[in-house]
C-alpha cells in the first residue's frame, strides 16, 4: 500500500446489490463500485468490491476509514438461510419469565381471531429464573442469595445456549442484582455472550426491555461471527483501518462497540440514506427534505428537519408492514433509537401478479438479486424494472454504464404474459404496474410527514436508490412537492452517507419526576458523568476530540399518558414544560395546559467526527452561469399517456453546470435513470440534477 495517498471507503450492502463508495483524499475524486449482493454469504461481496476498488490502482493507496452499512440483523430476525439464529437463554425475575411471550394486548390483526405471533425467540424451558426483587424505586425487597446465583449458572451450563439475556424486575432503578449475575457467569462460563437489560435499555416497561436485551443476546453471535470474518478478509487484503458500522440513529461506531450492542445495528441500511439526505440538506442550505430511496427490494422514506433526520425511539423489528406502516404486535420490540422512517416492499425487482379475482398487483414479493427481474436473464416473473424497460424508461440493452447487459425482449415476453391474462396490451399492462407501485410508494411520503404533522408541501425531495430518480416525478406530483433533487451518484447514496456519518454515544438514565419536582443536581451530576463516559468511549473510537458536542433531552409526558415524546433539555422547569406543550401541539393537535408533565427519562446523545485527511467541501455561493442547452446523446420512443413518443436522451456525465432540459427526457447515470416528466424542468446545479415543477402547468 502507498501511505502517502488515503481511501475512505462506504459499503452499503442492500437486498440486490453491494455498493461502494471511495472518496481519493489526496485529489477529492470519488470513485464507485456496484456489485451485486450474496445474500447468504454477505461479506463476500463486500471483499470482492473492495479487491475491485484496489484493482484500479497500479500502487494501492491505503485504506484509513471503512464505513458499512448492512441488512445483516434484519435478515437474521427474519429467518434468512444461512443466519439462523442460535439457542438463547433468558435470566430473570421469578414469576416472570413468561413476560416475554404474553407482551402487549394489541394484536396485529384485530378481527382475525386465530392470529399468531412471533415465535418467542427464547423457548420456555430455556427462560431461566432466580428468587429477587427490587422495587421501582430501587429499593431491594428479596435479597440475591449466591446459592441461588450457583444454582443458576449449573442450569446454564446444561444447556448448549450461544447467549444469555439477563433482565430483572426493575433493573433500570437499581441493577445491583444484575451486575452480581452477569460477573458470576463471566467467571464461570466465560463462553457465553451475556446482555445485560440495564446496560442495553435502562427504561420501565418490562416486556420493552426484555424484548430489546433478548433481541440484543439473539443477534451476538450472528453479528459477532459476520464482523470478525469482514475484519479478517480486509486484513488480508491489506486494508487495516478501522472498521466501523452504521447504527440505526445514523450514528457509526467501531466494531468493537457494535459487538455489545448488536441490536443497534437493525436499521443499519436505511439509516446510511437518511445520513446522506441530512448531510446533502446542509450543503444546499435546504432546511426540509424528504428522502426516497427506492432499491431492488423496498422503498423507504424518511423526514429531514432542519438538517436533522427524524428520530423514534422505539421499532419492531421483523415486523409486517401495511401501506407503510409498522403493524403493532407482529415483532420483536427494540427500543434503541431508529431513523423515523416508512418502508415498503416496493424496489425494481418487485413482482407483478395477478389475485383471485384477476386484478393486477404488485408486490410484496421481490425477485430480489437472484433470480432477479426477468430482465436479467434468468426469471420469466414480471417486474417493475421489466415494465420500466417495456415502457422505454430504461435503456433496453444494458445498466451500470454499459457493464450490465439486460434482456429486453425477455422482459417484452414476461409483461405480455401478464397482460393476455389481463386482456389488455403490454404496454397498458406496463403502465398499470408502474401506476401501482407509484400509488404505494406516495403513500409512505404520506406517512412521514401529513401522519407526523408535516406539511409534504414545504419539503424538497431527493430521490435516490436504483429507482428513485425514475419514478420521483410522479411521486413528487402525487404528494404536491414542486422540487426534487437527484444526487450526484443517486444508486450509491447510501454509501456516500457512510463517509459523511459521525460516530455516536448514546446513554439514557431512568428518572421519574414532574418537570416542577425534579431532582436538577442529580439529573445534571448524571448528565456530568455520562459525558465524560461518552467522550471516552469516543475517543478511543477515533473521534477527534475537539468535534465532540452532547445534546442533553427529556422523555416527557402528561401524568397518566402511555408514550413519550423527546424534548430538548432545560435547566429551567418551566422552559421544558413549555417546549412539551409547543411539541405536544405540534404533533397531536392540542396540549394541556395546566396538566403535569412528568420526566421519564434523561437521555443524552453525544457525536463527534472520525473524518481524517480530507473534510467534505464547504457551500460556497456561486454567480449563475448562462443557460446551456445540451446535446442529446439519443432519442427513444417511450411510452406516454397512452402512446408512444420520441424524447431526448442524455448522458449524465456529459451534462454541463447550468445545463436546462424540459421533460419529457431521459437522463442516463452509471447507477441510475432519471425520467424527466412532462411539465418538469431539470437545470444541472455542479454534482446535482435539480428538477421543478414548470409553472402553470398539471
Amino acid at each position: 500500500m502507498n501511505g502517502g495517498r488515503a481511501l475512505r471507503v462506504g459499503i452499503d450492502v442492500g437486498g440486490t446489490f453491494t455498493d461502494l463508495v471511495a472518496l481519493e483524499c489526496w485529489s477529492g475524486a470519488v470513485v464507485v463500485v456496484k456489485l451485486a449482493s450474496t445474500p447468504q454469504e454477505p461479506h463476500r461481496a463486500v471483499i470482492a468490491a473492495v479487491c475491485a476498488l484496489l484493482a484500479r490502482y497500479e500502487l494501492p493507496p491505503s485504506v484509513e476509514f471503512v464505513g458499512h452499512a448492512t441488512t445483516l440483523a434484519t435478515n437474521a430476525l427474519l429467518g434468512q438461510v444461512g443466519l439462523e439464529l442460535g439457542r438463547v437463554a433468558l435470566v430473570t425475575t421469578e414469576g416472570f419469565r413468561d413476560v416475554i411471550e404474553i407482551g402487549r394486548q394489541n394484536r396485529s390483526e384485530v378481527y382475525n381471531l386465530f392470529v399468531e405471533r412471533q415465535k418467542p425467540l427464547v423457548a420456555r424451558h430455556d427462560r431461566l429464573t432466580v428468587n429477587e426483587r427490587i422495587d421501582f424505586q430501587g429499593k431491594i425487597v428479596v435479597a440475591l442469595r449466591d446459592d441461588a446465583i450457583e444454582r443458576l449458572c449449573e442450569q446454564l451450563r446444561e444447556r448448549d445456549a450461544a447467549s444469555v439475556a439477563v433482565c430483572l424486575l426493575h433493573s433500570y432503578a437499581n441493577d445491583i442484582h444484575e451486575r452480581r449475575i452477569v460477573e458470576a457467569i463471566a467467571a464461570r462460563l466465560p463462553h457465553l455472550r451475556v446482555t445485560r437489560s440495564s446496560a442495553i435499555d435502562p427504561q420501565y416497561r418490562e416486556y420493552e426491555r426484555c424484548s430489546t436485551t433478548v433481541v440484543n443476546a439473539a443477534l451476538a453471535p450472528i453479528v459477532e461471527r459476520y464482523l470478525e470474518q469482514l475484519v479478517r478478509d480486509l486484513r488480508i487484503y491489506g486494508v487495516e483501518s478501522p472498521l466501523y458500522v452504521m447504527r440505526s440513529d445514523g450514528g457509526i461506531a467501531a466494531a468493537a462497540q457494535v459487538l455489545a450492542w448488536p441490536a443497534a445495528m437493525i436499521e443499519s441500511g436505511p439509516a446510511s440514506g437518511a445520513v446522506a439526505t441530512a448531510a446533502l440538506g446542509r450543503r444546499i442550505r435546504a432546511p426540509r427534505l424528504l428522502s426516497f430511496d427506492m432499491g431492488g427490494t423496498t422503498a423507504k422514506a424518511g423526514a429531514t428537519v432542519d438538517g436533522v433526520a427524524q428520530i423514534v425511539g422505539e421499532f419492531e423489528a421483523a415486523g409486517r408492514t401495511h401501506s407503510g406502516r409498522a403493524v403493532k404486535g407482529s415483532g420483536y420490540p427494540v427500543r434503541f433509537p431508529f431513523v423515523d422512517l416508512a418502508e415498503i416492499s416496493a424496489g425494481g425487482g418487485t413482482i407483478a401478479w395477478l389475485d383471485e379475482s384477476g386484478s393486477l398487483r404488485v408486490g410484496p414479493l421481490s425477485a430480489g438479486a437472484n433470480p432477479g427481474p426477468a430482465c436479467y436473464g434468468t426469471s420469466d416473473r414480471p417486474t417493475v424494472t421489466d415494465a420500466n424497460v417495456v415502457l422505454g424508461r430504461l435503456n433496453p440493452r444494458y445498466l451500470l454504464g454499459g457493464s450490465f447487459v439486460i434482456d429486453a425482449s425477455r422482459a417484452q415476453t414476461a409483461i405480455e404474459a401478464l397482460a393476455r391474462r389481463l386482456g389488455m396490451t403490454a404496454h397498458a399492462a406496463a403502465a398499470g404496474v408502474v401506476r401501482l407501485i407509484d400509488d404505494a410508494m406516495a403513500r409512505v411520503l404520506r406517512i412521514v410527514t401529513i401522519e407526523r404533522g408535516l406539511d409534504p408541501r414545504d419539503f424538497t425531495l431527493v430521490a435516490f436508490g436504483g429507482g428513485g430518480p425514475l419514478h420521483a416525478c410522479a411521486l413528487a406530483a402525487e404528494v404536491g412537492i414542486d422540487r426534487i433533487v437527484i444526487p450526484a451518484r443517486p444508486g450509491l447514496f447510501s454509501a456516500e452517507g457512510l463517509l459523511a456519518a459521525d460516530l455516536r454515544y448514546t446513554e439514557l438514565q431512568a428518572v421519574f419526576y414532574t418537570v416542577q419536582t425534579i431532582d436538577r443536581a442529580a439529573v445534571n451530576a448524571g448528565f456530568a458523568q455520562g459525558e465524560a463516559r461518552a467522550r471516552i468511549a469516543l475517543v478511543e473510537q477515533g473521534a477527534r476530540p475537539s468535534s465532540i458536542v452532547f445534546l442533553r433531552e427529556y422523555d416527557a409526558r402528561y401524568r397518566g399518558q402511555s408514550f413519550e415524546l423527546t424534548i430538548e433539555y432545560d435547566d429551567e422547569p418551566d422552559v421544558v414544560e413549555q417546549r412539551f406543550h409547543a411539541l405536544h401541539r405540534a404533533r397531536y393537535g392540542y396540549d394541556v395546559p395546566g396538566e403535569a408533565v412528568e420526566i421519564v427519562n434523561a437521555r443524552l446523545t453525544a457525536t463527534g467526527s472520525a473524518r481524517t485527511s480530507r473534510e467534505p467541501e464547504a457551500t460556497t455561493s456561486r454567480p449563475k452561469r448562462p443557460t446551456a442547452h445540451p446535446e442529446r446523446s439519443a432519442t427513444r420512443a417511450i411510452w406516454l399517456d397512452g402512446a408512444f413518443a420520441d424524447v431526448p436522451v442524455f448522458r449524465r456525465d456529459e451534462l454541463r453546470d447550468g445545463s436546462e432540459i424540459d421533460g419529457p427526457a431521459i437522463v442516463e447515470g452509471y447507477d441510475s435513470t432519471t425520467f424527466l416528466a412532462p411539465s418538469w424542468r431539470l437545470e444541472v446545479d455542479r454534482d446535482l440534477l435539480q428538477l421543478t415543477r414548470i409553472a402553470n402547468q398539471p
